[in-house]
């Protein structure tokens, strides 16, 4: 049999390119090792009984003391499950991970840090900046995964992490260190790991943008939960979702500010986001946004500026690139607003991404503005997605997005009849685009409008 060494797949005969990833040159003979029996997964003789018999298992979590990321996990760590926390190089996992691990260390849990990537002193350094100097908390620096098995034995912790786990390789297995037979079978050694010995396990995985890199996409049928911290390498804001999480939701967020000694938690990313708005700004409209189940404000951005050009430029930062030009057109075909000869550019301010529908009256509010020079009324936000003959669309989770503008304080928000009302906040109903951009001044100044 040959194997290719890049992505796993077998042939019976050697191929100079291999058919299922396209690298040249990557297939190796291989010998096949004898299958073997698979172990039984219940007693003999055990058949199906009826789902409301099975005997319930009640999951007890052990907190990280960290509270956006026990947010996400629902709670904490699940003895036994496996967690792959997966992102770019450099957005700050292996931080996160042994901040998580000094606080756990420091609440009396043992705890076994694998710096597969990095030297024991590199790791050293980094503790000592996040504060994770712990004596529960034990390092060691080994790439193979004989000895990462032997330290489990030799010190039963009780939390495991890998870092990271495209470092990690079998020599009794085939492929080169860091391909994705190699990441795999040692992704499943590990699960097998944790489940025998009912420890959490927490694996850190590189991705690049495409998600094409040394498989960490490959393992996320193997793992319990899926985690995601991913940002703009301009700002230090990070996110953290959860793609697969077996013993929760998959809707919560976690927000974390990168500070210069670590992850500082974001428990009111809204007053962040907008803490150094201006106030009078033309070309500046506050949209609440939901990510998962937490709504916050985000303060999107406009500007028109006239150009010469045959072609004028539209682009979008941090809003769908897709969706501006069509809202270019219909605030053009439906509220008579010239931008044929004027170059458009449109951004969602503090690193934040708002590609969602909800967002669309507040970019064209903020087209409008920029292109008049005048600013939205105080304590304005917008909320509403517009369609393609100019109507105002009721967006999800309408009721938490009123709520959090409410507890922000403004006093109005536009959008369609539809929205809920909320205390102290006042509901400029607008039916079309057009209805909507001669409210954007206020009461009196739509009037006047």
């Amino acid at each position: 049999m040959h194997r290719c060494g890049e992505c796993g797949a077998e042939s019976p005969r050697w191929l100079g390119r291999c058919p299922a990833c396209g690298v040249w040159g990557s297939l190796a003979e291989a010998v096949v090792p004898r299958a073997r029996s698979a172990a039984p997964l219940a007693a003999p003789g055990a058949g199906p009984v009826p789902i409301g018999d099975v005997e319930r298992n009640d999951v007890d979590r052990c907190p990280t003391g960290i509270a956006e990321l026990d947010r996400v996990l629902g709670g904490g760590l699940v003895p036994g499950s496996v967690t792959l926390l997966v992102g770019e190089p450099g957005m700050g996992k292996s931080t996160l991970l042994l901040q998580a691990l000094g606080r756990l260390a420091a609440a009396g849990s043992r705890c076994l840090l694998i710096g597969a990537e990095e030297s024991p002193r590199q790791v050293r350094l980094r503790a000592e900046r996040v504060g994770a100097l712990e004596p529960s908390l034990l390092l060691a620096g080994d790439t193979e995964l004989g000895d990462v098995v032997a330290h489990v034995e030799a010190t039963g912790p009780d939390v495991l992490a890998i870092d990271s786990i495209q470092a990690i390789s079998d020599p009794d297995r085939p492929g080169t260190p860091g391909s994705i037979a190699q990441v795999r079978d040692c992704a499943q050694a590990l699960v097998r790991v944790a489940k025998t010995c009912g420890i959490p396990v927490i694996l850190v995985g590189h991705v690049t943008k495409e998600g094409a890199l040394a498989g960490p996409r490959s393992l996320e049928h193997l793992v319990d939960t899926v985690l995601t911290f991913d940002g703009d390498r301009h700002h230090t804001l990070r996110f953290l979702h959860a793609l697969k999480h077996r013993f929760g939701p998959t809707t919560e967020l976690g927000l974390f500010e990168m500070c210069g000694d670590g992850l500082v938690d974001v428990p009111d990313p809204s007053a962040l986001f907008l803490s150094d708005r201006r106030l009078d700004a033309p070309g500046s409209v506050v949209a609440p946004i939901v990510q998962g189940r937490r709504p916050m404000l985000v303060e999107v951005q406009a500007l028109v500026a006239p150009t010469s050009a045959p072609m004028p430029r539209r682009s979008a930062t941090g809003l769908d690139a897709s969706r501006l030009p069509l809202l270019l057109a219909i605030l053009e075909q439906h509220a008579g607003i010239r931008l044929g000869t004027a170059e458009v550019y449109a951004s969602v301010a503090g690193g934040v991404r708002a590609a969602e529908p909800g967002v669309d009256l507040a970019v064209a509010l903020a087209i409008v503005s920029a292109r008049d020079g005048t600013a939205m009324a105080p304590g304005t936000v917008a909320i509403g997605e517009i369609g393609l003959g100019g109507e105002l669309r009721q967006v999800t989770q309408s009721a938490r997005r009123v709520a959090e503008a409410a507890r922000l304080g403004f006093t109005q928000v536009i959008g369609p009849p539809s929205l809920p009302s909320a205390p102290g906040l006042q509901i400029a109903a607008a039916c079309t685009l057009r209805e909507a951009i001669g409210r954007r001044f206020g009461a009196t100044g739509a009037r006047a409008a």
